[in-house]
């Protein structure tokens, strides 16, 4: 969404919430599925139809006309994860709530499980007193009441008594948009099924935000980016492949191979080329099987031999990894609005780990001024790109800077996420709560220790680590509803400059991970 969409009041006044909300829940009924039996073109062509009314909602939105709604079905695709990481997901985009200060809005936010109250409670408190009651009105949180590890919209499109409730709240069919997380065609079957546009991009520019899609679209922008091979669907092609970088680049030392559709770093894989055999030597093809047979994996639960059906099955590439004097992984997030038009939101210093070290664990906002300038114009071009390509809604592009000798930053574009993604909601969170953002550090996995929902909000409250409106500075919780069951929460820390907010992310981050102690005097 726009910034027009998310201006942040000036002033939020924290009180404790009233407790006289019903959280309505709807429960599932057996009735033939409402997913669209018609052919892939006309499919097509409807929602080419209908996306163009979406700038008639954005200028709605931008005007502040009353009678618009927000339809948010946070939907993921298929994930190794537990089920209570699927609705922590889900959850993550619950910052939302925070636009309902606005009485010309009301949203339908649609999770595969109930939120839990305490957790609808947390985010109204972010909003003044006075505006609660009013924005509680102005809310319809649904459920499909189906826990199963399948995308959301899927089972929001097999209940079509639940798609007439979320049909029915909605106040002007014309003024209203659809907010997905990832925009599939299931999620382009839902905005057809409630026939209102969708604010994000056509599945059919998915290609874009694959790993072989974007290194294409790089290439098109002039945007820097690692040497490398798209395209790749076995194993053989990925060994010829990483035998041709070695034959422009003979002092290669390490390859980086990806799936297409990896998800934070778990569809990469490290493949070490040092020691082998001189590039097109006799020797070389049986050491390059080799050094693939052992690469490491970022996915740890992951056979490299079920790593390489799955390059088989959805495709892949190889690049050179990127060594240095210092590397970083910072991001840049842009909109492209319905008009075409581009617009840089934010950069981000991402935080990594994983057994490569190259797993998302969390952000920093905004990126360091040494390399932020050039990671914005390299993402404005690959913008550009975007729009004219008929792209519309939010997008991050991630990259490395590799620092030399001389303390030169030079930037290298990696990958497209053509979607929603991990610096979306603490982004958001600033924005809607502060106006002008300030500094923050954000993580998705901060470990707490025997804590469910109403714990993890009270013992960030207690310690007066909560976010202060006055200040504009603390810590807001998201994905709460996986503190218990996965002993993990999310956290955003929010201050004037960096070093104050990651000392406030440290001190909410040792709370919530400390032992509780019972007072056993009450």
């Amino acid at each position: 969404m726009t910034n027009a969409i998310h201006q942040a009041p000036s002033a939020i006044r924290r009180t404790m919430p009233d407790r006289e909300f019903v959280l309505p829940v709807v429960r599932p009924v057996t009735l033939a599925p409402t997913a669209h039996p018609q052919p892939e073109a006309t499919l097509i062509d409807r929602f080419e139809r209908l996306q163009r009314r979406m700038p008639l909602v954005e200028a709605a939105a931008r005007e502040g006309r009353s009678g618009r709604s927000l339809v948010v079905v946070p939907s993921i695709e298929k994930r190794d994860a537990p089920a209570a990481s699927w609705q922590a997901y889900e959850e993550r985009l619950l910052c939302m709530l925070v636009m309902l200060r606005d009485p010309g809005l009301s949203m339908v936010y649609v999770t595969s499980s109930p939120v839990a109250a305490p957790v609808v409670d947390y985010y109204l408190s972010l909003l003044p007193e006075l505006q609660r009651r009013s924005a509680r009105r102005r809310l319809t949180l649904l459920s499909t009441c189906d826990a199963t590890q399948r995308p959301l919209s899927e089972k929001l499109l097999e209940q079509p008594k639940l798609l007439e409730t979320v049909r029915d709240a909605i106040a002007h069919r014309e003024l209203a948009c659809l907010v997905p997380y990832e925009a599939t065609t299931v999620d382009r079957d839902v905005a057809l099924a409630l026939d209102i546009p969708m604010y994000a991009a056509d599945p059919r520019h998915r290609y874009l935000g694959t790993k072989s899609g974007c290194r294409e679209l790089f290439a098109r922008a002039g945007a820097p980016h690692p040497a490398g091979v798209e395209r790749l669907a076995s194993a053989d092609e990925a060994i010829a492949a990483i035998a041709s970088l070695r034959a422009r680049r003979p002092g290669i030392e390490q390859v980086v191979m990806k799936l297409n559709e990896g998800v934070s770093g778990n569809g990469n894989a490290i493949v070490d080329l040092r020691g082998l055999p001189q590039p097109g030597s006799a020797g070389e093809p049986a050491a390059l099987e080799a050094c693939v047979a052992h690469m490491t994996l970022e996915a740890q639960d992951l056979s490299v031999e079920s790593y390489l059906d799955r390059l088989a099955v959805i495709g892949g590439i190889v690049e050179e990894r990127i060594s240095a004097v210092e590397l970083r992984s910072p991001s840049v997030q842009l909109n492209v609005t319905p008009a075409g038009e581009v617009e840089v939101v934010s950069t981000h210093d991402q935080l990594l780990g994983g057994p490569s070290g190259q797993s998302y664990r969390g952000c920093s906002f905004p990126a360091e001024p040494e390399y932020a300038a050039s990671i914005t114009a390299i993402a404005r071009k690959v913008g550009a790109e975007l729009a004219h390509a008929g792209v519309i809604g939010r997008s991050a592009i991630d990259f490395v800077v590799a620092r030399d000798g001389a303390g030169s930053w030079q930037p290298y574009a990696i990958e497209l996420n053509l979607r929603k993604g991990g610096t979306t909601h603490p982004f958001l969170t600033a924005e809607l709560l502060t106006g002008d953002v300030g500094h923050y550090v954000a993580s998705d996995q901060v470990e707490v220790h025997d804590l469910c929902e109403g714990g993890a909000i009270a013992a960030i409250e207690c310690n007066g680590l909560a976010f202060d409106p006055q200040r504009r500075s603390g810590v807001v919780l998201h994905m709460l509803s996986a503190a218990e069951p996965l002993g993990l929460i999310g956290v955003t820390a929010l201050a004037a400059t960096r070093d104050e907010a990651r000392e406030l992310y440290d001190r909410a981050a040792a709370v919530l991970s400390a032992p509780q102690v019972t007072d056993l005097a009450a």
